[in-house]
């Protein structure tokens, strides 16, 4: 066995598949470039009335969806501030004090006579009158 090579050795020669492939032309590629476009700037100019569409026919849903995001948001709102009253001294224990006061004075004026309590059942049926829009 002989390690020359012999430069007769046929090769085969692989296809170049690069200059079969059919690209296409520039004019096409414009063409379709602009069909997209034409198609996004149409999308595009009727966006106002795909949101009013979507927007009239899913009104509830997004009104109570909001609600919900606000309430929370509120929640969450109300709570870091009620924690940063807390840390503030002095503060904290004097609206305790403060509660405290409004709720034996409430407790005084409205619910140790019976006369007290009917004034303040009045008063209730007609402020829930007020709300509700009843006429009394």
């Amino acid at each position: 066995m002989s390690t020359d090579i012999n430069s007769e050795t046929n090769v085969a020669e692989v296809p170049d598949t690069a200059a079969h492939t059919e690209t296409p032309n520039d004019g096409e590629v414009n063409q379709q470039l602009q069909q997209i476009l034409d198609k996004v700037s149409g999308l595009l100019a009727n966006l106002p009335d795909y949101v009013t569409d979507f927007f009239k026919e899913y009104k509830r849903p997004l009104v109570t969806v909001g609600l919900i995001l606000a309430a929370f948001i509120s929640v969450k709102l109300l709570l870091a501030i009620l924690s940063a009253i807390n840390e503030v001294p002095l503060l904290a224990p004097t609206f305790e004090l403060v509660g405290l006061g409004y709720s034996s004075w409430f407790v005084y004026r409205f619910l140790l006579k019976d006369v007290n309590r009917q004034e303040l059942t009045e008063n209730f049926t007609a402020l829930k009158d007020q709300v509700l829009g009843k006429n009394g």
